[in-house]
């Protein structure tokens, strides 16, 4: 596509982008409705607490927000300190409980606005990613903890999570089958539907179909009201209020004031700085996180927007509400339905409202179960298996302050636990070489070389001398070309390559270029790109690879068709930027790639590696493309992919299809789009047209007179990748023709 031009904000926005930014808000909603009150419930607060929370967050705080397309709501995230909150103070007293909660959020609130007022957006680069994701992960624990005995309808017998987690063999002997069987459907649903391929089916809400059976299945088991049934000659007895979201007579009925009676007890102080870090750090984190997956890489200005959410936090703990966070699961998937300002989350917060004021009887057939089911999935991707490999791939000492942050934050509480987290992997870097000195000052010199800047680093360059660092990067000007040089570092830990890496993404969109020298005598813990690295003498200063059988087999390939091969890793993003293919996923690098030029230009065939989502949504999948450049031939910027049963949906956020009626076939086939349509037109003429017609599945993207190419979202084999070669030449051969008659006319 052309040059992206970045979304107007304000009521100019709205004028302009009014209808993707509401069709995304409307399918946010469908998600944000039963987690909103899943949440609630699980948190120990009234179910309607975490609706008003996802309408102010959307109604009022939209409007002064740092960030563009982020969702603010309730989160699974802060469900572990609100419970727990709400038990300890409650002392077998919810109500009590949840009134000196909302005391607690009230001051958490006024501590997260000085956050913003102070500048402490930069919390977010300080805590190293692995102690954060194990912090995650116990939440995730606790959550699918909590949620059993709900799940399976059986009271539970314990109160924390390792209790919890042993008695399982008992609530599954005495569950009440017709609860449970709600349960365990909803989870099947939950579990199953994002294995689906099909992008239409992946567009329903997996929470929104939960409801759609649960409902159902509740008013054939009568929920609604109290009773006895028998099943094997067992007796079980149902109770509405105890299957069934409650919600007040009316939609004000629900608010509730603080109760700041016991404020500066030790248990309120200890709550309040849980509430103020944990919920600042994961709001900081998700935006950071959002701002990379957004298309027009917008910014956020992440201490307006702490801020922001902190004066949501005090609105929201004055009238009963949970606290709000920037929601990176909901946020991410705003991205995914097209939205493009931060109407969309106002949308969705008005859509919350509407739905509640009008169809709260619905609401209150939902059975519990269902909304058990939502956070016990949301708790198994927080904590899954999946996690504890990605955090193995890269590197041992990464998993060893994963699982320390699990373990304490379980047998403690998640303050200690994500400190215990820090607190390791500084141990780590003084046993590594790492001086006292240089925990907290990196040791870095700036010098100007030839319209550019050499940046020497020196000692140890880790998490948490990064902020020293990173006040050297802010007085660069953009634009330049940058030589890091690492010779003299003892150690380059996974978090400060993981910020290097953000910024070489960032700088690389100024029109930068960044160089990074004298790694060749670090060891690495593992393959991974940006694993930990270690000074070693003994190692050799060229880079030695073993080859794996993929790409031994191209290797062989490219000798075969004389390309080069290089089967290194590549950070190559500034390649694929404004592609089309960036929408929603972040291209972390590339591999394996190879290269020649010929006639028509320079040819690149590689292995991308890229991730879809964010946060526990986070997908992380392989694909082979055809890049091409240094074309001898002029091509508009468009998009095309194969057409499916969603391209109107589609058409509602990206852009009409253009069809040409004298090519019904090729109209039917594809989803062409073009913010050119005329040039688009004249391009693509009747030979390329009918070429196009004979092959399926092929994505197009244009941009800047450089072509991406594939077949589909995975790696190819040798033999496919011959016939997309033979594929996309006959296909430049087309265009080439198209140029010849491109004078003549433009289709129809």
């Amino acid at each position: 596509m052309k040059n992206i031009s970045i979304p107007k904000d304000g009521l100019e926005g709205l004028k302009e982008n009014w209808r993707s930014d509401m069709v995304s808000g409307f399918l946010i909603f469908l998600i944000a409705m039963p987690l909103c009150l899943a949440i609630s419930k699980a948190s120990g607060f009234p179910p309607i607490a975490g609706i008003y929370t996802a309408i102010i967050g959307g109604l009022v705080v939209s409007f002064f927000m740092g960030s563009r397309i982020t969702i603010k709501g309730p989160a699974a995230g802060l469900i572990a300190i609100s419970v727990g909150a709400v038990e300890e103070l409650g002392r077998g007293d919810n109500m009590k409980g949840y009134q000196l909660t909302l005391a607690i959020i009230v001051i958490a609130s006024i501590i997260q606005i000085l956050f913003g007022l102070f500048k402490a957006g930069k919390l977010g680069d300080f805590f190293p990613a692995s102690a954060v994701h194990g912090m995650l992960a116990a939440i995730g624990i606790i959550i699918i903890s909590k949620q059993l005995p709900v799940l399976l309808g059986e009271q539970a017998r314990g109160k924390e999570p390792l209790e919890l987690l042993a008695d399982i063999p008992y609530m599954l002997a005495n569950m009440n089958p017709e609860v449970a069987f709600i349960g365990i459907i909803s989870l099947i649903i939950l579990f199953t539907l994002p294995t689906f391929k099909n992008r239409f089916i992946k567009l329903i809400p997996a929470p929104m179909l939960v409801l759609l059976i649960a409902i159902p299945l509740g008013l054939y088991y009568d929920f609604q009201h109290e009773h006895d049934y028998s099943l094997a000659a067992i007796s079980y007895h149902i109770i509405p209020d105890n299957l069934l979201v409650q919600l007040p007579d009316t939609f004000l009925g629900g608010i509730s004031f603080p109760d700041f009676s016991e404020i500066f007890s030790l248990t309120s102080i200890k709550y309040i700085i849980m509430f103020a870090l944990v919920g600042s750090l994961e709001s900081i984190l998700s935006a950071k996180a959002i701002d990379i997956l957004d298309p027009y890489k917008r910014k956020s200005d992440l201490n307006k927007d702490t801020l922001a959410v902190g004066t949501g936090n005090l609105a929201a703990g004055l009238i009963g509400g949970l606290p709000m966070i920037s929601e990176i699961v909901r946020s991410s998937a705003n991205i995914n339905n097209g939205a493009k300002t931060r109407w969309s989350n106002f949308f969705h917060g008005l859509f919350l409202l509407l739905f509640v004021a009008l169809a709260a009887p619905l609401i209150e057939l939902i059975p519990n179960a269902a909304l058990a089911a939502m956070l016990i999935y949301t708790g198994f991707r927080l904590a899954s298996p999946r996690e504890f490999q990605k955090t193995w791939k890269i590197g041992w000492d990464q998993l060893i302050i994963f699982v320390t942050t699990i373990i304490v934050t379980l047998a403690t509480d998640l303050l200690v636990g994500i400190f215990a987290g820090v607190a390791m992997k500084i141990i780590l870097h003084i046993l590594r070489g790492a001086s006292v000195k240089g925990l907290f000052k990196s040791n870095v010199s700036i010098e100007e070389d030839k319209g550019g800047y050499i940046i020497k680093v020196k000692g140890a360059a880790i998490f948490s001398n990064y902020l020293s660092f990173k006040k050297v990067l802010e007085g660069i000007k953009p634009g330049k070309n940058l030589v890091f040089n690492f010779s003299e570092a003892k150690i380059i830990d996974h978090t400060f390559l993981e910020h290097l890496h953000h910024f070489e993404e960032d700088y690389h969109a100024t029109g930068g270029h960044i160089t990074i020298q004298g790694i060749g005598k670090h060891k690495t813990h593992s393959e991974h790109p940006l694993s930990t690295r270690v000074f070693s003498p003994g190692l050799m200063n060229k880079m030695e690879f073993k080859l794996n059988d993929r790409q031994m087999a191209l290797r062989d390939f490219a000798e075969d068709h004389e390309f080069a091969f290089y089967p290194t890793t590549l950070r190559n993003m500034a390649k694929y930027k404004d592609f089309p293919i960036e929408k929603g996923t972040r291209i972390l690098y590339e591999e394996n790639l190879l290269s020649k030029y010929d006639a028509n230009g320079k040819m690149e065939i590689s292995d991308i590696i890229l991730t879809e989502g964010a946060g526990a949504a986070m997908e992380e999948s392989k694909m082979t493309v055809i890049h091409l450049s240094d074309l001898d031939f002029q091509v508009p910027d468009f998009a095309l992919e194969p057409e499916r049963m969603w391209t109107k949906f589609s058409e509602l956020t990206f852009g009409k299809d253009i069809d040409f009626k004298d090519h019904e076939r090729f109209s039917r086939m594809y989803y062409l789009r073009s913010d050119d349509e005329l040039s688009t037109r004249k391009f693509f003429h009747a030979d390329l047209l009918s070429f196009l017609e004979g092959h399926e599945d092929m994505h197009i993207e244009s941009h800047r007179n450089k072509l991406l190419i594939y077949t589909k979202r995975d790696l190819l084999e040798t033999s496919e990748i011959s016939e997309l070669i033979s594929n996309v030449n006959s296909l430049v051969e087309s265009i080439k023709s198209t140029q010849l008659h491109a004078s003549n006319g433009i289709n129809k």
